[in-house]
């Protein structure tokens, strides 16, 4: 340790390999100034034109991992410089280190590309009428993130001098270990691969399973979970590896509504039914908000306990939940007035009681008639 110090300061006062390495530090400081600069204006230049989507990106994540492998570079240099008039062995990492500085600050400049790129096309596809699937562009983003961090890492431990295929037999092992011991994860993972893949629901849908109580607004659809708000506002963390074993619905990307509604008038109103019936129908198919295309029924379908029953199924044109509902209140009022029109009235839940008398009655003299009564609807 002391001859490494004695070499040092023998090589200081030497001081033959400074102006090198200053020179080497203003080129370095020099080149970040203009690197600095450049960005700026293409970026200003890039700001007045229809600018590109990768473009942008290539701009914002170049700043910093640029600014950095400059300097490294730079420094790696300066240091080669007073290696070779010291002979220093210090000086020996030197080079990987540069190396692996590097490789790392590529990585950290493709996962700020990919970021930067992502987020733009969001952005800009959300103000389009044909808006990109949240959903894929997320996961695309995520296993490119995930592909750069692999990729990285092997080739950092290559640069530190380590056998890749080595590393690659070792995983290959230690996964089959790790497989069992994290089988519930992995089974999330592919759950969630399964989710972009097969896209049976992306993020911002209302979904349902009554089997598993779920319902709500999907928020996050991850690796490992998928988040959903509820309608009370509880947020729901579903398994992703649950989707792969029960039915979910997907009211949202349903085409219509339905309207199906039971309505009774009086038994006494049987001779207007026909009537009734045909413009209740002649009504749904002029109303703006029905869709004629699809099954419009309206029929006379049962004698009931204490009324006449007729149906109504058919569809709206919305499926906005609460527009629907504005929808069926005006067609429930509009047959309101129809049957009030025809002179009808609408039934409700009635019981007639006949009650007979009879020669029975006056011989009991209790004045309480011996099971003659009867129930009529």
């Amino acid at each position: 340790m002391n001859d490494l110090a004695q070499q040092l300061g023998e090589s200081f006062l030497a001081a033959s390999w400074l102006p090198q390495v200053l020179m080497v530090i203003v080129t370095v400081i020099a080149i970040n100034i203009g690197a600095f600069y450049l960005l700026r204006h293409i970026e200003k230049v890039a700001a007045t034109r229809t600018s590109n989507v990768w473009g942008d990106a290539l701009i914002r994540a170049a700043r910093k991992p640029l600014t950095l492998i400059v300097w490294v570079t730079g420094v790696a240099f300066a240091l080669q410089i007073m290696h070779e008039h010291s002979g220093a062995p210090v000086f020996a990492f030197v080079v990987p280190t540069r190396d692996t500085v590097i490789v790392a600050a590529l990585a950290w400049f493709l996962l700020k590309l990919i970021s930067h790129a992502t987020h733009t096309i969001m952005t800009r596809s959300a103000a389009m009428e044909d808006a990109l699937d949240y959903t894929t562009l997320d996961a695309l983003s995520k296993l490119g993130r995930f592909t750069v961090v692999i990729i990285s890492a092997l080739v950092i431990l290559q640069t530190l001098g380590f056998s890749i295929s080595g590393v690659l037999a070792f995983g290959g092992i230690g996964g089959i270990a790790v497989g069992f011991a994290a089988k519930d994860m992995l089974a999330n993972f592919f759950g969630g691969l399964t989710i972009y893949l097969d896209r049976p629901f992306a993020v911002g849908e209302w979904i349902r399973s009554p089997e598993k109580q779920i319902e709500g607004t999907v928020e996050y659809i991850g690796w490992r979970h998928t988040r959903v708000r509820a309608f009370n506002k509880n947020p729901i963390y579903v398994p992703n590896a649950l989707f792969t074993t029960i039915v979910v619905e997907n009211p949202t990307r349903m085409t219509n509504r339905r309207i199906k509604e039971t309505i009774g008038i009086r038994y006494a109103d049987l001779d207007k039914m026909a009537a009734i019936v045909a413009d209740v129908k002649a009504m749904l198919q002029a109303h703006p908000e029905i869709d004629t295309d699809a099954t419009l029924i309206v029929n006379f379908n049962e004698f009931a306990a204490s009324s006449l029953n007729f149906f109504i199924y058919t569809f709206t044109k919305t499926v906005e939940w609460v527009h629907f509902h504005e929808v069926k209140q005006d067609v429930l009022l509009k047959v309101a007035a129809i049957i009030q029109a025809h002179g009808a009235e609408i039934a409700f839940p009635t019981r007639t009681l006949h009650i007979e008398s009879g020669p029975d009655m006056a011989q009991t003299g209790s004045g309480e008639p011996p099971a003659l009564c009867r129930e009529a609807g």
